[in-house]
């Protein structure tokens, strides 16, 4: 069985006060990257494992931080390393505008 990758986006919803402690505490779950935040307490985060139950672990462990009101999956992508690494021709080229 080919090794898979997922990737998902989360929108977190944290209590504005303790944003500052919880942006790096969710940075610290394993595959979690934080890469917006709001004055209003919304994250935007990702996670990204090769198997769906460590997704969901991530998932959990957000989910139970103090101060997170809501963590929801906004989008998930599966696929293979091997299709992840295949390079892409860019979009101009395959168009033949290059």
């Amino acid at each position: 069985m080919a090794e898979e990758v997922h990737i998902t986006s989360l929108v977190v919803h944290v209590a504005p006060a303790r944003a500052a402690a919880l942006v790096p505490a969710i940075a610290a779950v394993p595959g979690a990257q934080v890469h917006a935040a709001s004055g209003a307490g919304k994250l935007v985060v990702t996670l990204e494992a090769s198997r769906s139950e460590d997704i969901l672990s991530g998932l959990h462990a957000i989910q139970h931080m103090d101060g997170v009101l809501s963590a929801v999956l906004v989008y998930e992508c599966v696929d293979t390393v091997e299709a992840m690494n295949e390079e892409m021709a860019d979009a101009d080229d395959a168009q033949g505008l290059r």
